[in-house]
């Protein structure tokens, strides 16, 4: 079942109309179209667990792991963060194609390249040159 079924179908599972769902998580009925459409998904974690409480269901029936991941990443590095990881998710995912490597192991490896994807990026930090760099006393002269 896709994102946009599974929100359509707990929205008509609580009798709500696209109005009345998109009033609940604060956001328009075209969003909420677009969500069922399967056109666009919440941006965020945050946005994700706003639809999840106004659905009444845990956020896990609407993430998969790596819509999770994806969403993650956005929340923490912006957009470059979730384009890099969609990047990477189709990247593995064409390693496994007619592979003979066991379900288990394939969610083993993948959560470890996740894991490691997110490790990389809070490392790797942007370098500032000195003189535009904020000091502490910048701040207080302010």
């Amino acid at each position: 079942m896709t994102f946009g079924e599974k929100v359509k179908a707990q929205r008509k599972n609580l009798e709500l109309t696209q109005d009345a769902l998109a009033e609940r998580v604060g956001v328009t009925r075209r969003v909420i179209t677009s969500y069922e459409n399967d056109r666009s998904r919440p941006r965020g974690t945050a946005a994700y667990q706003r639809l999840a409480d106004a659905l009444e269901v845990n956020i896990n029936y609407l993430l998969s792991e790596d819509e999770a991941f994806i969403a993650d990443a956005e929340e923490q590095f912006g957009y470059r963060g979730k384009k890099g990881a969609e990047k990477l998710l189709g990247e593995v995912t064409g390693l496994f194609a007619g592979g003979e490597m066991a379900e288990e192991d394939m969610d083993e490896l993948m959560l470890a390249i996740q894991e490691a994807y997110i490790d990389a990026k809070k490392r790797n930090k942007k370098y500032t040159p000195k003189k535009y760099r904020k000091t502490e006393t910048d701040d207080t002269e302010q």
